[in-house]
C-alpha cells in the first residue's frame, strides 16, 4: 500500500524565514539594488526616505496590496520632546528639557532599557518632529488638555503617557510629548503613512506590493546578500548590494510564537495590528543567528476611559485590596488589571463619575447597590474588605491625598453619591489590546547582532521587527511605537546606504 503526502501538511516549503538560502543556490538575481527594505510602515518607509536622500538605490517590498502597515491603523501619535520643547510644546508653555525626557524614557524601558539608545533618542527628538514636519506630516499645533486614549480631534499635543502619575512625576519634570498628525476622528495614522510612503516614492524609492518575504539569502561568511521574495505567485531572487532591512512588525497575529515566547498576552482578546505581524521579519533574523530580546514583553490596556470621569474610580481585585494609582497610562493600569489573582478586577465608581468607557460601551455592571457593603456582598468578596478600602481612600481622598498609591490630587474625589456600582474588568468580560515589543537585537544605527553582540554583515532591522525604545509592557506610552520606529528606521536607512 502506498502513501501519499499532502503538500500542505508534509512537505516543507521550499523557501523559509527560518532558513536562509545559500547564494551558491541562487539560480538567477532577478533584481538589484543597494538596498532592500522589507515593510512599508512607519520604519520602512523612512528608512527607504533616508537611504534615498544619501544616494542609494532603494527596493522596498511590502506584504500587503498597499503601503503603511500597522502604523496606518494607528491613532498617529509620535513620541517626542527634550531639548528644550518641540516648537508646539513651546508655543503652549510646556518646557522639555532633554534630561527629563531621557530619565522618562529610562524609566518607561523598564528594567533592559537600553541607555544608549535612549541617549541618542532624547537629544534629537525634537529635530525629528521638525524632519517628520519637513517630509509633510501635517501638524496643527493646537494643545488637547485632559487624559485621552488617542484624540478625535484634529489637535496636536496631548498627554500620552504616565509623565505625571507617580512614580514617573517623581523623578522628570512632566510634560505633554505626544505629537498627533493632523486628522479628525480615530486613526490618525492613516494621515502620517500617506506622507511618508509619498515621500519616499517621490524620491525614488522602488515599492513591490504584495511582495511577500521569503527567505534571506547568505553568502559562505553568513553576510546577508540578498532576500527572496514572492511577487504575483512567483518567486523573485533579490541582490542586496548594501544590505537588508526588515522592518516587518512584530509578531502578535502569529499565536504559536506568541504562545511560545510572550504567553501572558494571549489573555488579550484583541489584538493591536493591520493584520501582518506575524513575526516574519524576527524569523529571518533569527534564522542568520540574530539574537532577540525582551520577547516575553507586550503592550496591553483595557478600555476604562475615556469618559475620564472613570480616572476618578478606584480598581479592586478578589481581595477587596487597591493595587494602582489609576491615573497612570491605560497600558499600565491594564498590565496590573491582567495579573491579578484569579484574574478578577473591578473598576468601583460612584452615580457622580459613573459612566461606560466609549471602547467597550457593554462593559458588565457587575455590582450595584445604595452602599459599599452591599456592593461587597454582591461581589462576593472576603466581609469588610472592600468597605475598609473604601473607607480608607475616601478619608485620604478627601484630605486631597493618596499615601498607598500616590494617585495626583487632581483625580482625587471620595466615593460618596450613592448609588455605587462595580464594572467588570475580570478575565473574560473585558476587551484587552496587546501588540508585542520584543525583537531582534540591534544596535541605535540597526545593525541586528548576534548572541555574542556582534553585528551580522548586510542585515539591519527598525521598527517591532527590533526590540527598540518601547521594551516594557508597564513603562509604555502612545507614540512610543511611531517615535521609535520613524526615528530608528532613519538611522537604520542611512547607516545601510553608508556601508
Amino acid at each position: 500500500m502506498s502513501t501519499t503526502l499532502s503538500p500542505a501538511t508534509d512537505t516543507p516549503p521550499r523557501h523559509s524565514p527560518a532558513r536562509p538560502c545559500r547564494v551558491e543556490d541562487v539560480p538567477q538575481w532577478d533584481i538589484e539594488t543597494d538596498v532592500a527594505v522589507i515593510g512599508f510602515g512607519a520604519a520602512g518607509s523612512c528608512a527607504a526616505i533616508e537611504a534615498r536622500t544619501a544616494g542609494a538605490d532603494v527596493h522596498v517590498f511590502e506584504v500587503a496590496a498597499a503601503p503603511g502597515g500597522s502604523a496606518s491603523w494607528s491613532g498617529g501619535e509620535v513620541y517626542v520632546g527634550g531639548s528644550g520643547g518641540t516648537r508646539v510644546q513651546r508655543e503652549h508653555g510646556f518646557e522639555d528639557s532633554t534630561e527629563d525626557l531621557y530619565t522618562y524614557l529610562m524609566m518607561a524601558g523598564g528594567p533592559g532599557a537600553d541607555a544608549e539608545r535612549v541617549r541618542v533618542y532624547a537629544e534629537n527628538a525634537a529635530t525629528h518632529f521638525d524632519w517628520l514636519e519637513a517630509q509633510g506630516v501635517p501638524f496643527k499645533g493646537t494643545y488637547l488638555p485632559g487624559k485621552w486614549i488617542e484624540p478625535t480631534t484634529d489637535d496636536t499635543l496631548l498627554w500620552s503617557g504616565s509623565e505625571a502619575a507617580w512614580p514617573f512625576s517623581t523623578r522628570a519634570k512632566p510634560a505633554p510629548r505626544g505629537h498627533t498628525a493632523q486628522f479628525k476622528g480615530w486613526g490618525g495614522g492613516k494621515v502620517l503613512m500617506e506622507k511618508l510612503c509619498a515621500r519616499a516614492e517621490a524620491l525614488g524609492a522602488v515599492v513591490h506590493c504584495n511582495a511577500r518575504a521569503l527567505s534571506l539569502i547568505v553568502d559562505k561568511t553568513n553576510r546577508v546578500v540578498g532576500v527572496i521574495v514572492r511577487i504575483d505567485g512567483a518567486e523573485r531572487f533579490v541582490r542586496a548590494r548594501k544590505g537588508v532591512l526588515l522592518c516587518a512588525g512584530g509578531f502578535i497575529v502569529n499565536r504559536d510564537m506568541v504562545a511560545r515566547f510572550a504567553p501572558g498576552a494571549l489573555a488579550c482578546s484583541e489584538v493591536v495590528s493591520g493584520g501582518n505581524d506575524d513575526g516574519s521579519g524576527i524569523r529571518m533574523g533569527m534564522s542568520v543567528g540574530g539574537a532577540t530580546i525582551h520577547m516575553d514583553q507586550f503592550f496591553a490596556t483595557i478600555p476604562f476611559f475615556p469618559p475620564e470621569s472613570l480616572v476618578k474610580g478606584i480598581f479592586v481585585n478578589a481581595r477587596g485590596e487597591r493595587f494602582i494609582n489609576e491615573d497612570a497610562y491605560h497600558g499600565r493600569v491594564g498590565h496590573y488589571v491582567l495579573r491579578q489573582p484569579e484574574g478578577k478586577a473591578w473598576l468601583l465608581v460612584d452615580n457622580e463619575i459613573f459612566g461606560r468607557p466609549v471602547i467597550q460601551p457593554d462593559i458588565e455592571v457587575a455590582a450595584v447597590g445604595e452602599s459599599w457593603s452591599e456592593i461587597e456582598r454582591e461581589l462576593g468578596l472576603p466581609a469588610d474588605s472592600l468597605v475598609h478600602t473604601v473607607t480608607t481612600f475616601n478619608r485620604h481622598a478627601t484630605e486631597g491625598r493618596d499615601p498607598l498609591f500616590h494617585k495626583a490630587t487632581n483625580w482625587l474625589r471620595p466615593l460618596t453619591e450613592a448609588p455605587f456600582a462595580a464594572l467588570s474588568y475580570c478575565i473574560g468580560d473585558l476587551k484587552a489590546h496587546a501588540f508585542t515589543m520584543g525583537g531582534l537585537h540591534t544596535l541605535p544605527s540597526g545593525e541586528v547582532l548576534d548572541a555574542d553582540g556582534q553585528p551580522i554583515a548586510g542585515l539591519y532591522a527598525a521598527g517591532r521587527s527590533a526590540c527598540g525604545l518601547p521594551r516594557w509592557g508597564e513603562g509604555y506610552s502612545s507614540g512610543m511605537s511611531l517615535g521609535d520606529s520613524t526615528f530608528f528606521g532613519r538611522q537604520a536607512g542611512l547607516a545601510a546606504a553608508r556601508r
